[in-house]
């Protein structure tokens, strides 16, 4: 009976996850009501702190300021670290001081220990302490009670921590039972000892023998259970049912939380992922922003519900000054927000440095986890490529991505066999239209065994691979971190025997049901895990596998299809004996982390590895690229991926992407032209759909739509020089390839909340068509005294302007920044890499002074070589009528074949003569064309090799 019982529990698993629903069921999912440590720290009043910090207790080293924290309340102590960091950072610690076991602090995101910078004391009075940060530029005041932080950059108040008083530290304690117990047992042995007294040395009992130091005294251990009484009496602190699931939460409550006040930010963003707008919204009246990794299919757009990644990073922006708060936590995180008017401080030490008499606007954010530690980075910018730079010295840069990658990915669930794979592949050819990967979902493998091949279906998948390698092509197949459970399964057998799956709380291994059916699920929270799994890439390994074949790692919240959420139980047991609940956003990350070290691995250490993984956590941007998950066919859906990867370019992760055409439903032919317009200005482009849809290959919706599609997908190809810039500038400077506007215009106030809109680079403002029916659409062109020029007409706008553009089924409103330079390829090809040595072109878009600027970085596009500098990184300048080629670092050595076809010049006047100069004094007159209608000139054959130093002048 019971097995009848788990297959009818399958099915009914099974037939929610494979069949599209309308929309998704919310009530699979916690609100903060439902969340007992949520309600707990959300129900907390503003007002004066229950904490003090007791400054007598402070003690500062050369790096840090440590002090003890009272709650007046419970009696319980914490302490107080403050660390100065180089590069205008400030990092906050609070913990209990004694706790009754380890707390959980977040391993493996950080990418070293962030440098210190010294902290000194610069004034004291009996209720505050004034600490001098970044060379004595930023000024800390430690207020003792109530306790609250504040820094201050020269007279402005920057951020306040803890003003609103909502610091709430729950300390590990022993259950209220058991402090029951306790007490009886200290009555009893007291009364023994009485006894005792009077008895003879044969009556007297065992007790008595007991030392008294052992023996907590009564009064000592009532009071503790009087000042924890309120406390424990709450439900869900010791044990929460949620539908059918239990949490037995073994070590009790454990939340925390802490408030902090931005006065004069009204806009603030990141924490991502949220279906959601750029801008993130107050939530007085709605849920807090939840940071969950959860596998939600079909998700609902402008809800703060949690989608399948968390980076708890946002960022605040106003005209004076960017900053940023990263809380590092990898426990569930819900984030509360509010906005009201900043009144004066509480203390009359700080009315020196206010800005002047007046209110000014305030944003309040209030972070709240389930466990862990507070362990914070106020990343004080004061730009926003600073608090860039400031957030990647912590976490890493993007993973500067192979060249290919960068190209058209070709998915859905699933091609059903080699054949099939063989046919979509001529069939590019046959409509010559590029693309550079084909993807492979579940279905490919045996009985979904990953790390397994179909027999049936893909007999010889080395043959297959090594079809595509001939045309410079490459393949992605999936590889998921749920495990059928199978004796005859090598990979289940392997992890089984070396002891690496998740344990279930009372030590056995944990199991769920996924795609296999019933599944385990590895402890990639193991080093020793992590290693194994990277070791089974390995050609050896992965039989079928060859350099050309990547991988996908989906499902990695990790989804359980019967577990509490579709996730994993909280209770459950992970390596080190932490709970799941303190690891669970940090999961995918692991996932993610193994796969890509075992494809560098597999390679000996040469080559970059491409992985995308759907669930990802602060610091995942050093692993490889994301995507948003399940979406629709839906008009809402196509517009909801801009602000969504804008979100993720904030906090480091660029190489981001959305489903082209939606993976649930049909899009109409309309729909799916926009998305591919939209997507190949996207950093990660794949069309991608659910195995119940009709096949969508861009060949199959008529001539008219075939013709638009592989247009625009040259387009991609023609521009893929200047997106591995872009990604070089990400990896080499944390910039965001894909940025809000506000990135690059940081004081125009009126494009702070825009997300419809956007820059890739500096260059390039993109707004794509995501209404139906579009005849026209709104047009904002930034920057005061500035030109744009529409890359297709070559019209040219002065800024700032706003208007209306008719739009066509075919049009793609982009626009070149005057004063930049791009790099082209204007010959694609079937694949990126068969235009590795085609030559460039050269737009230049002069600005109003006559002038631009621009770069281009260039390696092999595939291996680690670039560093030992194998690479070409070069400069172009125009200005006073003389275009220039130079290096703009010395280090970097490639031989290329790669030549200058041509050079476009917008915006130019005509010249009477075109010459070429090279380093060696050569020089050579050039043929040119010059159409006044666009004022745009060609410059045809410069026929220098790209990697040349040059001058060209115009005379």
């Amino acid at each position: 009976m019971a097995v009848v019982w788990r297959l009818l529990e399958l099915a009914l698993v099974l037939s929610v996850c494979l069949t599209p629903a309308l929309s998704v069921d919310r009530s699979n999912f916690k609100t903060c009501d439902q969340s007992s440590f949520c309600r707990r720290q959300r129900k907390l009043e503003t007002g004066p702190s229950q904490y003090r910090a007791l400054l007598g207790s402070a003690k500062l080293t050369a790096d840090k300021l440590e002090i003890q924290l009272i709650n007046d309340k419970t009696k319980v102590s914490l302490l107080l670290e403050v660390f100065g960091l180089h590069g205008n950072m400030t990092r906050i610690k609070i913990n209990e001081l004694k706790p009754l076991k380890p707390r959980y602090e977040v391993p493996d995101v950080l990418v070293g220990t962030p440098t210190p910078e010294n902290l000194q004391v610069s004034g004291q009075d009996d209720n505050t302490l004034e600490l001098s940060l970044g060379g004595g530029v930023n000024k800390l005041l430690v207020t003792g009670s109530p306790f609250r932080l504040d820094i201050l950059s020269g007279q402005d108040l920057v951020l306040s921590v803890n003003s609103r008083g909502l610091l709430y530290f729950e300390h590990l304690r022993a259950r209220k039972d058991t402090l029951s117990a306790k007490v009886s047992s200290a009555v009893g042995n007291m009364w023994h000892k009485v006894k005792n007294l009077f008895s003879s040395d044969s009556e007297k009992t065992d007790a008595a023998s007991e030392s008294d130091s052992e023996i907590p005294g009564e009064e000592e251990v009532v009071k503790e259970e009087e000042n924890k009484k309120e406390e424990e009496d709450e439900p869900g602190m010791w044990e929460e049912t949620f539908k059918t699931h239990t949490d037995s939460k073994p070590n009790g409550p454990s939340s925390l939380g802490l408030d902090f006040s931005l006065p004069g930010f009204e806009h603030v963003y990141g924490i991502p992922e949220h279906a959601d707008n750029l801008r993130l919204r107050t939530t007085e009246s709605t849920d807090p922003y939840r940071l969950y990794n959860l596998d939600v299919f079909q998700y609902e757009l402008y809800n703060t519900m949690a989608l399948y990644g968390a980076v708890p990073l946002l960022l605040a922006h106003n005209i004076h000054r960017t900053l940023g708060i990263f809380w590092l936590n990898a426990a569930e995180t819900w984030v509360d927000i509010s906005s009201n008017t900043a009144g004066k401080t509480l203390f009359g030490t700080m009315l020196q440095y206010m800005q002047g008499g007046g209110e000014t606007p305030q944003t309040d954010v209030h972070w709240m986890s389930e466990s862990g530690i507070i362990d914070v980075f106020l990343l004080l910018g004061p730009s926003p490529s600073d608090v860039f730079k400031q957030y990647a010295s912590l976490t890493g840069t993007q993973a500067l991505p192979p060249y290919f990658s960068l190209g058209y990915h070709q998915c859905r669930w699933n091609y059903n066999d080699e054949e099939d794979v063989r046919s979509v592949d001529a069939g590019f050819d046959e409509h010559d239209i590029p693309y550079d990967f084909i993807w492979l979902d579940i279905e490919h493998a045996d009985g979904k065994r990953y790390f397994t091949w179909d027999a049936n279906k893909f007999p010889t998948p080395r043959n297959m691979l090594d079809g595509l390698k001939e045309k410079r092509r490459k393949m992605v197949a999936i590889v998921d971190p749920h495990i059928k459970i199978d004796g005859g399964y090598r990979i289940h057998s392997e992890i089984r025997s070396r002891n690496y799956y998740v344990k279930t709380k009372d030590g056995s291994d944990y199991e769920g049901w996924c795609w296999p059916g019933s599944a385990a699920y590895p402890d990639f929270t193991n080093p020793d895990m992590r290693a194994w799994w990277s070791s089974m890439f390995s050609y050896d390994h992965y039989e079928g596998s060859t350099e050309n074949l990547f991988v996908w790692n989906d499902m990695n919240e990790p989804s359980v299809f019967n577990g509490p959420e579709v996730t994993m139980h909280k209770d459950a047991v992970h390596w080190g004996e932490w709970e799941h609940r303190d690891v669970h956003n940090i999961y995918g990350l692991y996932v993610h982390q193994a796969t890509a070290e075992g494809l560098i691995h597999r390679s000996g250490g040469k080559e970059r590895p491409f992985v995308l993984t759907r669930a990802f956590f602060a610091g995942s941007q050093r692993y490889g690229a994301v995507w948003t998950g399940d979406n629709a066919a839906e008009w809402g859906h196509l517009k909801i991926s801009i602000p969504m990867c804008l979100s993720l370019g904030l906090v480091g992760i660029s190489f981001c992407g959305a489903d082209v055409g939606g993976f649930f439903k049909n899009p109409e032919p309309e729909l799916l032209l926009r998305w591919y317009q939209a997507g190949a200005y996207q950093p990660f482009f794949r069309a991608h759909a659910h195995l119940d849809t009709p096949r969508r290959e861009p060949w199959l919706h008529g001539e008219t739509n075939t013709d638009l599609i592989r247009t625009v997908l040259r387009e991609r190809y023609t521009l893929l020089p200047y997106w591995y810039t872009l990604f070089y500038n990400a990896h080499r400077d944390a910039e965001p390839v894909m940025r809000p506007l506000w990135v690059e215009f940081p004081t125009d106030v009126s494009i702070f909340a825009m997300d419809d809109q956007y820059m890739l680079g500096s260059a390039l403002l993109v707004h794509p068509v995501t209404e139906a029916n579009a005849r026209e659409v709104e047009i904002y062109l930034p920057g005061a005294g500035e030109v744009w020029y529409d890359v297709r007409s070559y019209q040219s706008y002065k800024a700032p302007q706003k208007f209306y553009l008719p739009v066509t089924i075919s049009s793609i409103p982009v626009y070149q920044r005057g004063g930049s330079i791009i790099p082209r390829k204007d010959r694609p090809r079937r694949s990126s890499e068969c235009m590795q040595t085609d030559p460039f072109t050269l737009y230049v878009a002069l600005d109003l002074q006559g002038e631009a600027q621009g770069e281009l970085y260039l390696d092999d596009g595939h291996s680690f070589n670039y560093q030992q500098n194998e690479f070409l990184y070069r400069q172009f300048n125009y200005s006073h009528g003389q275009l220039t080629s130079s290096s703009l670092d010395l280090h970097g050595k490639f031989e290329t074949p790669a030549w200058l076809e041509r050079v476009v010049i917008i915006g130019a006047s005509k010249p009477n003569t075109i010459s070429l100069r090279l380093s060696d004094g050569t020089e050579t007159q050039l043929e040119f064309e010059y159409d006044s209608q666009t004022s745009v000139l060609t410059v045809r054959k410069p026929g220098v090799n790209i990697s040349s130093d040059f001058t060209m002048s115009l005379r």
